[in-house]
């Protein structure tokens, strides 16, 4: 993925790496230039350069110095006049297409899904991600595909999410009672950190209730946190492979990724250990044991499979780390990003209180999934804050499998692609008024159903992405926030601290693994 370089990194990159980078880089030339496989390479790099692509490209770094901030808005704005649909940028050593628009997205992520369909390896994730196994950086192959099968039948199928129903309607009663208590108490509420907390759902899905005992949440999110630094962050490797290949430097590389992991495997053998305990004791009754299954947390049914994908323990540990990253910030992410908006633009929030209210049976105290059916408006303001808001500005990237033909340019085996999801979303030849925040551009013109779905058929719309890629937590996603947002306007009337308005709202963003607002709600 693009990350932006912060002034440190910046400062260490030009002031020490980069000179020797580009030494490493000359005399990688020289002794490749000695070399009968330079033929092969050189096709590669020929194909690639009939792409579109900046021409302020320096030596070294290529075209990092275009990056900013926030690289989603950098390769949209580079888009518009190098590549509207595919550009190619040199990041660093790497050449990384860029796909900018729903026309190429479709052709990438569903023409030719399969050609597209394997991650780039890294040291850091095979670190953190037990080599990397995971249902996400996964290489494609028949490992990624036992384990996308089981997380999608056994965790994250339509069925087994209304499953959890019960969990959900419990962890949002949990937040609604801690809204309540501030309420009583006129006290202004981190609706962020409340929030987050909503996050515990994913975690009681996949483990029980391990993280809830002897304190363990808080060391949770604090490795999730740290593996979204280091998975999001800037890593060497990804734009300086040779370099970053060196024995000095990989160690520097590696040292914090092996401390986290190391946390992470006393935390999740931890969690396996217990579960294993707590198979045993039930084992002596067959029946007992099948009904409680049915019921279980998705470790259960993946240590009961274990044999059969022949997964090992740093495999199960690996999708256990997988779904709690994927599972934890995103849905978090949105809720706030909806209550931020929400407030910015009251007009809406009265429309929406309006509906939940109208739908919920009088006297009830909080909003059931049986409640949601029906409100279009409220999948409508998700749907809208998923397009201005995507959790994701860019997707991990992808890296072709083989040689594609893609509008016309021959991309070959091995290229890294990323899909900028937010210019999709943004697109001012799909979208009217993009900069704006309108629910109803989601909804048909009689207001009965939501137009536009994100099942990675509108490729103007993609916030799960699309194709063998797609984010399986699609189902878990929409339910676990539908329910929350849907009490929270139910629940609750929303305003500002005194003396704040909505134009004091800091928007700013912080890019990442995940795109995170700089500054808590309030």
């Amino acid at each position: 993925m693009v990350m932006e370089l912060n002034e440190a990194t910046s400062s260490i990159i030009f002031f020490f790496l980069l000179p020797l980078a580009l030494l490493l880089l000359l005399l990688h030339q020289f002794t490749r230039s000695t070399r009968s496989s330079q033929g092969d390479q050189t096709h590669s790099n020929n194909l690639l350069n009939k792409l579109p692509s900046p021409p302020w490209k320096l030596p070294v770094i290529g075209h990092m110095h275009l990056i900013g901030s926030l690289p989603y808005i950098s390769l949209r704005d580079l888009a518009v006049n190098h590549g509207p649909d595919l550009m190619l940028i040199h990041l660093g050593a790497v050449p990384t297409l860029v796909v900018s628009s729903p026309r190429a997205a479709e052709a990438v992520l569903r023409t030719h899904d399969l050609a597209f369909a394997s991650r780039p390896r890294s040291m850091v994730t095979d670190i953190i991600l037990y080599g990397a196994s995971d249902s996400c950086f996964a290489p494609y192959g028949d490992h990624f595909r036992n384990v996308r099968k089981m997380v999608t039948v056994h965790l994250l199928h339509a069925k087994k999410v209304q499953a959890y129903r019960p969990a959900r309607q419990e962890e949002v009663s949990i937040v609604i009672d801690k809204l309540r208590k501030a309420a009583m108490s006129a006290a202004t509420v981190d609706m962020s950190e409340i929030l987050h907390s909503s996050n515990d759902l994913i975690c009681r899905a996949v483990s029980g209730k391990f993280f809830r005992k002897e304190g363990r949440n808080r060391l949770f999110r604090e490795l999730i946190d740290t593996n979204g630094a280091l998975l999001g962050g800037f890593n060497l490797e990804n734009y300086f492979p040779g370099l970053a290949r060196m024995k000095l430097v990989s160690k520097i590389i590696c040292a914090r990724a092996m401390r986290v992991r190391s946390k992470w495997d006393e935390l999740l053998d931890k969690l396996i250990d217990d579960h294993v305990a707590n198979k045993l004791l039930l084992a002596h009754d067959r029946e007992e044991n099948e009904e409680h299954q049915d019921d279980s947390a998705f470790i259960d049914v993946l240590l009961s499979r274990q044999e059969e994908y022949g997964f090992t323990r740093d495999h199960i540990k690996a999708i256990l780390l997988g779904m709690f990253e994927a599972g934890t910030d995103t849905s978090y992410l949105v809720l706030e990003s909806a209550m931020v908006e929400l407030i910015r633009n009251p007009d809406v929030l009265a429309k929406l209180q309006d509906e939940v209210r109208t739908l919920v049976r009088r006297g009830q105290d909080m909003v059931t999934e049986d409640d949601i059916i029906d409100m279009v408006y409220l999948k409508a303001v998700i749907k809208e804050t998923l397009r201005i808001h995507p959790p994701a500005g860019l997707n991990i990237p992808h890296l072709t499998r083989e040689d594609c033909e893609v509008n016309g340019y021959m991309i070959p085996t091995g290229t890294r692609v990323i899909i900028n999801l937010w210019a999709l979303n943004m697109h001012v030849d799909f979208w009217d008024k993009p900069d704006e925040f309108l629910p109803g551009r989601f909804m048909d013109v009689d207001n009965k159903r939501t137009i536009i779905d994100f099942k990675g058929k509108d490729f103007q719309f993609v916030p799960f992405g699309s194709g063998r890629r797609m984010c399986p937590g699609i189902h878990t996603a929409t339910a676990t926030i539908e329910i929350m947002l849907a009490n929270l306007v139910y629940c609750f009337n929303w305003k500002l601290p005194a003396g704040l308005k909505k134009e004091d709202i800091d928007m700013t963003k912080v890019f990442g693994l995940t795109v995170h607002r700089k500054e808590k709600l309030f």
